[in-house]
């Protein structure tokens, strides 16, 4: 029987008939084969790198100086620990009026640091760059520091020169290849600037109000016998000593609780699979499609086969040794090309992985075979079984109908793929039902319009007196199914595109305008009392019309109601990170011009009576409402407030905004240090130098380069996407193809009947334009609708910004739509007309 199989596989690939569904198969493998190498990659260099991206083995992270005693127990237990401490402050080079300034991170490290990993460093810039460098074997040295090479650009400086930070200059002597602790996230905003921790103290930068992150790191070392484990017992002590005494604003990170190692490459994984399952789903309609054309060509065959004493399960066993042999083959080709594809998405998102990344493991490529065999079976099994029950009589009665199994069975198999692979690769069963609902939704609604649409040519077959227009208006509504297939596969796949073109523009240009021209795109924080009136001088003098200066207060929040707020008050994620946090507080006798009070009043500012007034969406999340008490720990400080307001704030205004402001009476007695935003006209940035040149504690944010790092890195996730969406358009084309070549042979007998009746090559022909244009036009405008509509929902419900509909996409749906129908139909369709009437009525 295997010999029978393979005779009949050679055969049937000669005659043509399996490559198309080889084809479909290929692509739809290969889509998700290209993100299964790619995210396979990044969890490898995260598994390799693990220790390396936290720097030690348990790292304790605090906002404030790390408990002694906590230090004490892993020196007790064998662990050897450092310190780092980092925060966000100015960095200056130059002197006198030819200085420049920038926002840095700074990192002071204790002696040993890292205690896993190593940091690279070296003089050279390009090197640098390419993340090429020395294992450094100390920390810097002290009067010196490390720096990213990005600095040296910005600040118009070199190896060698001098670095102010603060009231100390520090001599640059060497540029930082690698950082292993500098965190899995794909954004840093900030260059690094590393120094030695026993010279912050001179540096005078750390101030009340100053957000600093305190850093134990604890290791293993080798001659430790069973270091993993201490270490996991010593992790397990922390966290319970950190939930016995409720406290807050610490944090355990390890291998296994450190989340913003995963975050981002849990969400990369979610939505690039989902954007291949996409290409994989439309592919597996292609798939169907072919599978079932087969089908129809090879009931003759079976039939004969049949006559000549094969029994049903020898026929079945031969077409699944034949469709196993092409699942194999096509499996294979779609994981060769998703592995090419994946150095495309490397190469795309290069600058976002931050180190050299091992080699890819067999496991995508296994999974890339075990999608193709189960998108066959799924999909094709269910034709390929009617087969079997096809009678012997049929050699002398070809008019029967194909056989029939039972529809349940079929149909059952299908879903029951369908819903495998959607789980296998969303990971997530919320997730995977939305894209299942999302796909079937978008399905039905086209199909619907397709059939509606139908049904409203009846009347139009009139309308024109051409007998081309009545030849394509007939043959539309002669085959509804195969015409609503083509115009609903044809939508999807130009919908996807449309997204991510036309779309995508319109939403830069909506979030664009949401900006207003004059919003703030300088912030200055940490300014203290005495320097307020100076500074607001100064930016006056810069031609800064509007900078006023609010008091930020740094607190957190202990009590709801008088019960203390633990880990278990907030089930909800995003509850339990805001609750955990300090809060940034402030306090206001009038309420800012961007705010609106939603319900209840603004403070009546009583001594003894302390209000605060509280921001809608943490309102929610927290669950507080009017009347609520609040206790804030302010700087050891406890201040007890009641709700009295909650407001709704202007986010996209880019002023400051304060989630929490309690009134003046209640704060009397509490330090602040206070925050401006202001719109700095261009050709002042001399003034923000001469600000941190004379002001060393204030921390000045350029949110204007901030955002355009951040919109250069949304270019390059949305090129990747676009170019995963590639396999998305060639899947819909596919299934166009599929759709008119499984009505080939319908078509041949149709167009040799009515050219033996008088019809000529050139009315069918212009019929046959005709026929796809109406096709290609509808399902453009189809595509176009639900384009416009996804850019809606994203605008209103995920950016928050006004939308309004361009007529571009339509018109762009439109042509575009009735381009590739024709050009698919014709590739499809080209041999039909050229075969002679005689001929198609001897074998009809």
């Amino acid at each position: 029987m295997f010999k029978l199989a393979l005779k009949m596989t050679a055969r049937d690939w000669r005659a043509g008939q399996l490559r198309f569904l080889l084809i479909a198969l290929t692509v739809a493998v290969a889509a998700l084969s290209a993100t299964g190498f790619f995210i396979d990659r990044l969890r490898s260099g995260l598994d390799r790198d693990a220790h390396q991206l936290l720097g030690a083995d348990v790292a304790v992270s605090a906002d404030l100086p790390v408990r002694a005693e906590w230090r004490a127990q892993a020196v007790q237990r064998g662990l050897v620990v450092t310190d780092t401490i980092s925060f966000p402050s100015m960095a200056q080079a130059g002197e006198g009026e030819q200085s420049s300034s920038m926002l840095a991170a700074l990192k002071a490290v204790g002696p040993g640091y890292p205690l896993r990993g190593k940091v690279k460093i070296t003089t050279d810039a390009a090197q640098a760059e390419q993340s090429i460098g020395v294992p450094a074997a100390t920390v810097p040295a002290p009067g010196t520091v490390w720096v990213e090479p990005g600095m040296l650009g910005s600040l118009k400086t070199a190896v060698g020169q001098q670095l102010k930070l603060g009231d100390k200059s520090f001599t640059i002597t060497q540029l930082i290849a690698a950082e292993p602790d500098r965190g899995a996230n794909f954004l840093a905003f900030a260059p690094r600037v590393m120094f030695a921790l026993d010279d912050l103290a001179a540096t005078n930068l750390i101030q009340p109000g100053s957000r600093v992150n305190y850093r134990l790191l604890a290791s293993a070392p080798p001659s430790l016998k069973n270091g993993a484990a201490v270490a996991r017992a010593y992790q397990t002590w922390l966290e319970a000593e950190i939930k016995r005494g409720n406290i807050k604003g610490v944090r355990v990170e390890s291998l296994d609780n450190r989340p913003e190692m995963q975050s981002t490459l849990e969400r990369a994984d979610r939505f690039l699979s989902l954007v291949g399952l996409l290409s994989a789903m439309l592919a597996a309609v292609a798939v169907a499609m072919a599978a079932r054309r087969f089908m129809q060509r090879h009931l003759d065959a079976c039939a004969m086969l049949r006559c000549l004493g094969l029994t049903q399960n020898q026929v079945t066993a031969m077409y699944l040794i034949e469709f196993l042999l092409v699942g194999l083959l096509g499996s294979a080709a779609g994981v060769l090309v998703g592995f090419a594809g994946h150095y495309v998405l490397l190469e795309v998102l290069g600058a976002l992985v931050s180190s050299e990344l091992p080699a890819p493991t067999m496991y995508p490529a296994l999974q890339g075979m075990a999608i193709g065999i189960l998108l066959l079976a799924a999909f094709a099994l269910p034709p390929i079984l009617q087969l079997r029950k096809v009678p012997h009589n049929r050699v002398i009665r070809r008019e029967q109908d194909p056989p029939q199994v039972s529809a349940l069975a079929t149909y059952g198999i299908g879903m029951a793929g369908f819903v495998a692979l959607l789980l296998w690769q969303a990971g997530d069963p919320m997730m995977a039902l939305y894209t299942a609902l999302g796909f079937i939704g978008a399905f039905a609604v086209f199909g619907l319009v397709g059939w509606l649409g139908l049904r409203s040519l009846r009347s139009l077959r009139g309308a024109i007196d051409h007998q081309s227009w009545r030849f394509a208006i007939t043959s539309l509504q002669r085959r509804p199914g195969a015409t609503i297939v083509q115009i609903v596969s044809l939508a999807l796949g130009m919908m996807a595109l449309l997204v991510l073109t036309v779309v995508r523009g319109d939403l830069m240009t909506a979030w664009r305008n949401a900006t207003p021209p004059d919003a703030p795109n300088r912030f200055i924080i940490n300014i203290q009392p005495e320097q307020q009136a100076d500074i607001a001088a100064r930016l006056k003098a810069a031609g800064v019309s509007y900078a006023p200066q609010y008091p930020m207060i740094r607190g957190r929040l202990t009590t709801v109601n008088g019960a203390a707020v633990t880990a278990e008050t907030y089930t909800d994620e995003r509850a339990k990170g805001l609750a955990d946090r300090e809060f940034n507080l402030s306090t206001m006798a009038q309420m800012q011009a961007e705010n609106k009070i939603k319900e209840g009043r603004w403070f009546e500012d009583k001594p003894g009576f302390p209000e605060a007034s509280v921001e809608e969406g943490i309102a929610k999340n927290l669950n507080w409402k009017l009347g609520d008490k609040l206790r804030f720990d302010i700087a050891g400080t406890p201040v007890d407030v009641t709700i009295t307001s909650i407001r709704k704030l202007d986010w996209g205004s880019m002023r400051v905004n304060f989630f929490v402001i309690i009134n003046p009476a209640a704060m009397t007695e509490i330090s602040q240090s206070w925050i401006t935003a202001f719109h700095l006209p261009q050709g002042q940035g001399a003034v923000m130098n001469g600000l941190t040149r004379d002001f060393p504690n204030l921390t000045i944010v350029d949110v204007g380069g901030i955002l355009r790092q951040v919109q250069a890195v949304l270019d390059q996730v949305i090129t990747a996407v676009e170019f995963l969406f590639v396999f998305t358009l060639a899947s819909g084309v596919l299934v166009l193809y599929a759709a008119l070549m499984g009505s080939q042979d319908e078509r041949t007998r149709e167009a040799g009947l009515l050219r033996a009746l008088g019809a000529t090559r050139k009315q069918l022909s212009q019929a046959q334009l005709i026929e796809f244009t109406l096709v290609g036009a509808l399902s453009g405008l189809l595509a176009a609708t639900g384009a416009a509509a996804m850019g809606w929902a994203l605008a209103t419900y995920q950016f928050k910004f006004a939308w309004s509909f361009s007529p571009v996409v339509w018109l762009v749906g439109l042509l575009a739509g009735a381009l590739c129908a024709i050009a698919g139909g014709w590739l499809g369709l080209r041999n039909v007309l050229r075969q002679p009437p005689l001929q198609t009525l001897r074998e009809a």
